[in-house]
């Protein structure tokens, strides 16, 4: 199994990547511009130094699934994984001009770190040009990770086969995302089925299932395997979505550093409120869900409902479910041989991650 030095001795190597990527990026930026180049900048500030998650799990698994290629990491594998972390920042850049978010993680997102910085314009017009900004700026990173994978310096075939994955994983992640719009709407009915299924979708297949099947593909395992790592990351993510939908409401804002009840000011269609919406307490939830001017005090009561309700208890137990699948997958595929012990549990470390997961 990768050692802890290995670890970070990987994500030393994916920093390096992505800082490469990004000055060459901000680089050739500056022939349209200082405003473009300032862009390129600010976006290189805001993506760089985070938790990594989506890339170091690709690295783990292809690793544990390539156990004789030494301590030196596979080249192909870390660039594909630096190119799964442009493809999840250009989501978050679509996802915070859709949910109207100016911060993220204690700090201004990259929108409010651009609205804030143009003196003498009004409000109006440093949102419309910091959300627009936002959205070039995703869009252009979605174009580098498309590419990143068809430049990958791997054989043809695995080649066309990445290209397929990411174009099934970029069109699942849209569908994910305007089904949750259109939830928030009312557009389309909310039930505890449609909401796991924009889950799965929204969160699931870019952030699990995507860099467990690249691990596989470029490992050269079956395609048993990869369908199994596919069916593995679609719980994992799921269980990880429920249980941010449980930290935004019932976890300490303090320790998350999420936006204490956001989901519940802006309407949010999780599982939790999916469920609530079927009991008793709904009629005394729904005339403040979805406020804006929610106060800390009516947030405080509605959580309380919810607890209450039965709905906290619910998706801790969807979690649990979809953790013992999980474990049953991965069972089932080391005794088939269709992946090794060692990846069977480093895929397990990352599942135990997620029990009572504060953070």
């Amino acid at each position: 199994m990768p050692s802890v030095a290995t670890r970070e001795d990987m994500s030393t190597r994916l920093e390096e990547v992505l800082r490469q990527r990004f000055a060459f990026h901000c680089d050739n930026a500056e022939a349209y511009g200082s405003e473009f180049a300032d862009l390129w900048r600010a976006t290189a500030d805001h993506a760089l130094g985070g938790k990594l998650v989506r890339p170091r799990l690709l690295l783990d698994i292809h690793r544990a699934l390539t156990p004789d290629t030494g301590d030196e990491p596979d080249l192909a594998a870390v660039d594909i994984a630096a190119h799964i972390e442009l493809l999840h920042y250009a989501f978050l850049l679509h996802d915070d001009v859709i949910d109207g978010d100016l911060t993220r993680r204690k700090r201004p997102n990259l929108i409010g770190a651009l609205a804030a910085g143009i003196p003498g314009a009004t409000e109006e017009d440093s949102l419309h040009w910091a959300r627009s900004s936002a959205i070039l700026m995703g869009d252009l990173l979605l174009s580098a990770a498309i590419l990143g994978f068809a430049r990958a310096d791997v054989p043809s075939h695995a080649r066309t086969r990445l290209l397929d994955l990411v174009e099934q994983t970029i069109l699942e992640t849209v569908a994910g995302e305007h089904t949750d719009v259109a939830l928030s709407h009312g557009i389309i009915p909310s039930d505890v089925d449609t909401v796991l299924a924009m889950s799965v979708y929204k969160t699931a297949t870019y952030s699990f299932s995507l860099p467990l099947r690249a691990a596989a593909l470029l490992a050269g395992s079956s395609v048993a395997a990869e369908q199994t790592l596919e069916d593995v990351g679609r719980r994992l993510g799921l269980a990880y979505q429920l249980q941010d939908d449980l930290l935004c409401v019932f976890g300490d804002h303090r320790a998350h550093g999420k936006d204490a009840f956001s989901d519940l000011r802006e309407g949010k269609e999780t599982a939790i409120i999916a469920f609530a919406r079927a009991t008793d307490a709904w009629p005394q939830i729904s005339p403040r869900f979805g406020a804006v001017d929610l106060t800390l005090h009516e947030a405080t009561a509605m959580r309380d409902l919810l607890r209450g309700c039965g709905a906290e208890r619910f998706v801790v137990g969807l979690i649990g479910e979809q953790l013992d699948g999980v474990y049953a997958l991965l069972s089932e595929a080391e005794r088939a041989g269709q992946i090794t012990s060692d990846a069977a549990r480093a895929i397990l470390v990352s599942a135990s991650r997620l029990e009572g997961r504060q953070v």
